[in-house]
């Protein structure tokens, strides 16, 4: 869970059906970039808009249009354990790297320490596939405490947390408060990227090769498929601890030089080489580069996602190359005025 992942958006047809065709465009052109990966049914892809059967079936198109380098994480996060754990089951069957998961929201008044300790651990112990913690204030009426999550990180299926609180503070004590915690040995590529589930099978599987009708012996009048053996994927192993993931572009730089590992953004859903930049520089330890990039998008970050919200995103996204469209109702378009302001915005910040 290292580097920049975009929290993609789902589109819609003008009568609100989900529109699969550009959803597979766009994840098309997300695994062209140099993203570390894509997060599915966050609140950029206005997860709780979507009934169960849609849920599935976007993290099914999803991944089927993803290339298989690219780590994958499911936003699987519900009201019960219970249905949690039916969405993570689901995402497991496509072969997602993680699972995203919010505190739950109805009940927030009745949502205490204890209870949520309950209801993430429930999720980890039965979860088939590593879990991220989403803590994101501004949607939920809960923030989860940095005690809580310095426990939590502790189970062994709870992998780091996306932190959406905008707060670098709360960054540098998630970091601190779980420094200790156990590694794990996890495998990786030559150059330390990921390895995923999905690139494996790829490899596995080979590349195949289609055979003319009439190159067939005996004649069949049917074309076969082959496939060439394949050498074992080279990796190698690394330790890691618990991650901490900011869900803030305007405060990537600060979070990364603070401990974060990564970012997964909105903002990288409409210009993921813009936040892109900013994280290589700072791998790079270029840190007058990465000051002008982070420079260059944290007040356009801010307005288009922090104040226009999901409908600016979608908006921007029409204006940079990807689909965006109009929101689930009830949630409103950008109007004409905040669309060319969009566009003014993003005039030095194309993909």
């Amino acid at each position: 869970m290292e580097g920049i992942f975009a929290a993609v958006p789902t589109p819609f047809y003008p009568d609100e059906r989900v529109y699969f065709r550009k959803l597979e465009a766009n994840m098309a052109r997300y695994s062209r970039s140099l993203l570390s990966g894509m997060l599915l049914l966050g609140s950029t892809g206005e997860a709780v808009a979507l009934n169960d059967q849609e849920s599935i079936d976007v993290l099914r198109v999803a991944a089927e249009a993803a290339a298989p380098e690219k780590v994958l994480i499911a936003g699987v996060g519900k009201e019960s354990v219970k249905a949690t754990l039916e969405l993570a089951d689901a995402a497991a069957r496509f072969r997602y790297d993680a699972v995203l998961v919010r505190t739950p929201t109805y009940y927030a008044s009745q949502m205490s320490t204890a209870a949520v300790l309950h209801y993430f651990r429930s999720v980890a112990d039965r979860s088939p596939l590593p879990v991220l913690l989403y803590n994101i204030p501004r949607c939920v009426p809960y923030s989860i405490p940095i005690e809580v999550i310095a426990e939590l990180a502790f189970h062994p299926n709870i992998i780091g947390i996306k932190d959406s609180s905008g707060s670098l503070e709360r960054i540098k004590a998630a970091v601190d408060a779980t420094a200790e915690t156990p590694k794990r040995t996890v495998s990786v590529t030559p150059v330390f990227e990921a390895v995923t589930d999905r690139m494996l099978v790829a490899k596995a599987e080979g590349d195949a090769t289609f055979v003319a009708a009439g190159d067939l012996a005996g004649g069949i009048g049917v074309a076969m498929a082959s496939s060439a053996p394949v050498a074992p994927m080279k990796t190698r192993t690394k330790e890691i601890g618990f991650q901490v993931l900011t869900g803030s572009a305007a405060t990537l730089l600060d979070s990364l030089k603070s401990g974060a590992s990564g970012a997964v953004l909105g903002f990288g859903a409409c210009a993921p080489q813009a936040c892109q930049e900013v994280y290589l520089a700072w791998k790079d330890h270029d840190m007058e580069l990465a000051l002008a990039k982070q420079e260059r998008i944290a007040a356009v970050s801010q307005r288009i996602v922090g104040q226009l919200g999901i409908s600016g995103v979608k908006a921007a996204c029409d204006l940079n190359g990807y689909f965006g469209g109009r929101a689930r109702s009830p949630l409103l378009s950008v109007t004409a005025q905040e669309k060319a302001e969009i566009e003014g915005l993003l005039v030095s910040i194309r993909n």
